[in-house]
């Protein structure tokens, strides 16, 4: 498929982030998905709300389930998208109930009678079991996952013929299959079980939001907000981005969802084709950052760093929202460039008026929010977000968002179908963990790197962010940030980054993976919607983005803005703030070669270098900043009124 010719059929294909793609189903075997969707829904309410159930046997069956639905779903290659299945599709359906089936019905006997030592048949089955999930994750996210999980069983195994810092003295068939398959600290592990519990539950609650109609309400308030100014409707894509994806937490899912909307509407005022995917694609990367989700990945951030998912939340805010003006600021420049202007008043909905009609399915938002920051465990949030929408909608004027038993079972349907990435990816990526924990490799490389920069952090800094953004390329969301959690937070933390600024830096660089050529999956499904370039799109989209990417930095210089620190304070929060913002919008500037007018190379230069330093805090650094700033801005408005006068002159 070549990418400069995507379909939209291409682009919900590209949404599934997958190798196969999404079989077509229909008849017996569609009724079958839709039964077998709702049943694991079901299963995850029951097992987190209504039972005390044991962890290991919570995540088997929930497990089983999701790749039993996996197979259905997922067709085993391109050349078999079809409705019919074929052998290897039952073979591996039978095989995971085997192999799943039996540590279920074995655990006991393994663990406590016969004392954790296992048998020719645990062997067997893990084997049969790491196969089938290895498969499943192979279908369902692409190659590199089961890639680089086959690749840590393979180093795991043979260590001692590694050179260098990477070698180790290997570990046994054995050990490393009881370690990965029949313990909690590899398939079975802390990913697996945040997938089953805190996840689900919010996927839960976001496909019981969007059946609602949340997401239409989100467009009309985004467009009734701002659909009036410079560049309107561009402002409006991104709040409907940020609204949509703070609960969707997938880039190429929110592109798919408002992109339909937002990309027209942006043409429609005389913006590139190119330029309108851009700004959706870019918007709609921010949400995988923007509270309360973050791409699932707040939740297994809390459990990476042993913190509360609501002290996550609370550190997420700012940066969110500082990403969320970057692009604001940059697309403001860009309309002012272009001289383009907003919507008429007469094709814009009233706030009040879309209050009154829906407004009250805003309330599950703010409910979950506040039971959060009140204390209680994103479960308990979660659950009592889902029976909010459900009593906000039959209270709400507008009687078409009522959940009847049938939308009530299309968000159960939804919801099951939206946990099979996330969930083997979580699962597969547990081998991964575990064979980093075993080996120790995560210690070695970031011992080394630091030493290699000689403990230089703006050194490390960048090494560390594209690789970052190449290992989380074409990855799904949460599947991203455990990669470079696992595999790169480490070196950050070795070199002395606060831990909790260490994961947001490698998280947020792979969420921008999304938008970063050559595989900016959110771009391209942009571009496929906007019937643009999707290698020209990308690079706008990177352009766009651009002050967005000095801000992981600012994090770890300044983590007062992730409200972490002893001297936390108001003041100092606010003084960070303002000078980010400084800095963002200068190299926003410097980005867009624009400000009153085009500017001059000097300008561009100036105001960059300005960015640059307020990235540190300091005396020095913000005063050099300001210094550059106010040079720099000096200079384009003498330009600029010279501009006018001899205009006027010539007029």
């Amino acid at each position: 498929m070549s990418m400069n010719n995507l379909t939209p059929q291409d682009a919900v294909d590209l949404d599934k982030e997958a190798g196969a793609g999404s079989r077509p189903l229909s008849g017996i075997y569609l009724q079958l998905a839709t039964v077998l969707a709702i049943a694991i829904s079901l299963y995850a309410i029951y097992a987190n709300a209504l039972s005390n159930t044991q962890e290991f046997y919570r995540n088997t069956t929930f497990l089983s389930g999701i790749l039993i639905l996996g197979f259905i779903l997922f067709p085993v290659s391109r050349r078999y998208a079809t409705s019919k299945f074929n052998r290897w599709d039952y073979l591996f359906i039978i095989l995971t109930l085997v192999s799943y089936g039996y540590f279920y019905a074995s655990y006991l006997d393994l663990h406590v009678v016969r004392k954790s030592i296992p048998n020719t048949t645990d062997y067997v089955m893990a084997v049969i079991g790491i196969g089938v999930l290895f498969e499943a994750a192979r279908r369902t996210t692409g190659y590199f996952i089961p890639g680089l999980a086959t690749f840590a069983i393979v180093y795991a195994l043979f260590g001692q013929y590694f050179m260098g810092i990477f070698g180790h003295g290997g570990f046994s068939l054995e050990r490393l299959l009881y370690r990965l398959f029949m313990t909690s600290e590899g398939i079975f592990g802390i990913t697996l079980s945040t997938a089953s519990t805190a996840i689900v539950v919010f996927i839960l609650f976001g496909a019981f939001l969007s059946v609602s109609g949340a997401t239409a309400l989100f467009n009309d308030l985004a467009l009734a907000i701002a659909g009036r100014r410079r560049g309107g409707p561009a402002q409006v894509a991104v709040i409907s981005s940020a609204l949509t994806g703070s609960l969707s937490g997938s880039a190429v899912a929110n592109v798919a969802t408002t992109g339909t909307f937002t990309i027209p509407l942006m043409k429609s005022i005389g913006l590139s084709a190119r330029f309108a995917g851009a700004v959706e694609a870019t918007a709609s990367t921010g949400g995988m950052i923007m509270p309360p989700i973050m791409g699932a990945a707040a939740f297994i951030m809390a459990g990476f760093l042993g913190i509360s998912y609501t002290t996550i939340v609370i550190a997420a805010i700012i940066p969110a929202l500082l990403y969320y003006a970057a692009l604001i600021i940059a697309i403001d420049l860009e309309a002012k460039k272009q001289g383009l202007k907003g919507i008429s008043k007469e094709n814009i909905p009233k706030v009040k008026a879309v209050l009154k009609a829906r407004g009250l399915l805003l309330l599950p938002l703010i409910i979950v929010i506040g039971t959060l920051l009140w204390g209680k465990t994103p479960i308990y949030a979660g659950f009592l977000g889902i029976i909010s929408i459900i009593v906000a909608s039959w209270i709400t004027p507008d009687t078409s968002v009522r959940m009847t038993p049938k939308k009530i079972a299309a968000a159960l349907n939804e919801a099951a179908r939206g946990s099979i990435q996330v969930t083997v990816a979580c699962a597969a990526i547990g081998v991964i963990i575990c064979v980093v924990t075993m080996t120790g490799i995560g210690s070695t490389l970031a011992f080394n790197i630091v030493a290699m920069t000689n403990n230089t952090l703006w050194m490390i800094l960048l090494v560390v962010m594209l690789v970052c953004i190449v290992l989380s390329m074409g990855l799904p969301s949460t599947a991203l940030y455990i990669v470079v959690a696992v595999t790169v937070s480490p070196i950050l933390i070795k070199a002395g980054v606060m831990p909790l600024a260490a994961h947001f830096f490698v998280f947020w660089f792979g969420a921008l993976s999304n938008i970063t050529p050559p595989v900016a999956l959110a771009s391209y499904t942009a571009a496929s919607i906007a019937r643009a370039d999707p290698m020209q799109t990308s690079w706008d989209a990177v352009r766009l983005a651009l002050p967005g990417f000095i801000i992981p930095f600012i994090l770890v210089y300044n983590p007062m803005l992730l409200m972490q620190g002893d001297d936390l304070n108001t003041l100092s929060v606010i003084h960070m703030v303002i000078s980010a913002l400084v800095g963002i919008y200068a190299l926003s500037i410097a980005s867009a070669n624009f400000w009153m007018m085009k500017t001059h190379w000097l300008e561009r230069v100036l105001f960059t270098l300005a960015a640059i330093l307020l990235i540190k805090p300091g005396l020095l650094t913000d005063l050099g900043g300001a210094a550059l700033i106010v040079t720099a801005a000096s200079a384009h408005l003498l330009r600029f009124r010279r501009s006018n006068a001899q205009g006027a002159l010539n007029g």
